[in-house]
């Protein structure tokens, strides 16, 4: 179920995470945080990391990750509780929401619909130096990060990445496990196809609709739509198949 955004804020000392998913504060009134899982322990899940404990919204349970080289070890500062085999245990033990901090679109789709599967719930980060527009809406599972822009009626399905700097303009459609790499430009009215990867500083023209698993090399721009399952590059891009 999507998130909307009631109205438009940016870079405010209210918790953007508040304002889109109501779980820290109420009229003032403190609530007891939740505890999170983050699955992955890698470069994004720093990241991640970093704008949770920003928001203060959630206590930072440990990590997971199927790598066994982080078995036993602390990531980031906090313990890595084991591999996926654990999840059963943690649900014992009363953890329910989790954030997948995993870069790669099929992986990360790949754990959220597992962890989906066992009844986990699906936090989102929006950093507090992002801004977001009156009517935006956000899928479980979206990250946002720092100075990204997100501009009014734009969707994001879920677990999309839009990274550092990115911005999606008006009326866009992002489908489910999209990365908008760091610094990409999305103009008004561009869809996503899902699991698509924009690479960094790539720009995408007014109306252009992308197909589904599609990438998109950095620093290109895209003039026209692109069909499913298409690498396309350059200035103006075209395909490379």
């Amino acid at each position: 179920m999507a998130h909307a955004a009631a109205a438009g804020y940016c870079a405010t000392g209210t918790s953007h995470h508040e304002q889109i998913h109501g779980i820290a504060t109420r009229q003032g009134k403190l609530k007891t945080k939740e505890k999170i899982v983050v699955f992955g322990a890698g470069g994004h899940a720093k990241v991640v990391i970093d704008i949770i404990e920003q928001q203060g919204n959630y206590e930072i349970a440990g990590l997971l990750d199927d790598d066994l080289k982080h078995r036993g070890k602390r990531f980031f500062g906090y313990p890595v509780l084991g591999t996926r085999a654990a999840l059963p245990a943690l649900i014992s033990a009363q953890l329910r929401h989790a954030i997948v901090t995993i870069g790669d679109n099929a992986s990360r789709a790949a754990v959220a619909a597992h962890l989906d599967q066992q009844g986990w719930r699906f936090a989102g980060a929006v950093h507090l130096r992002a801004c977001i527009g009156r009517g935006v809406k956000f899928g479980p599972g979206c990250v946002v990060m720092a100075g990204c822009v997100i501009n009014a009626d734009a969707h994001l399905g879920a677990q999309v990445i839009v990274n550092t700097g990115a911005t999606v303009d008006h009326d866009c459609r992002i489908e489910d496990a999209v990365h908008i790499a760091p610094g990409c430009h999305l103009c008004g009215g561009v869809s996503v196809g899902q699991g698509s990867l924009l690479g960094a500083g790539s720009t995408v023209t007014p109306g252009v609709r992308i197909g589904r698993n599609v990438i998109v090399g950095a620093g290109s721009t895209v003039i026209r739509d692109v069909a499913d399952a298409a690498r396309v590059s350059g200035v103006p891009a075209r395909p490379l198949d």
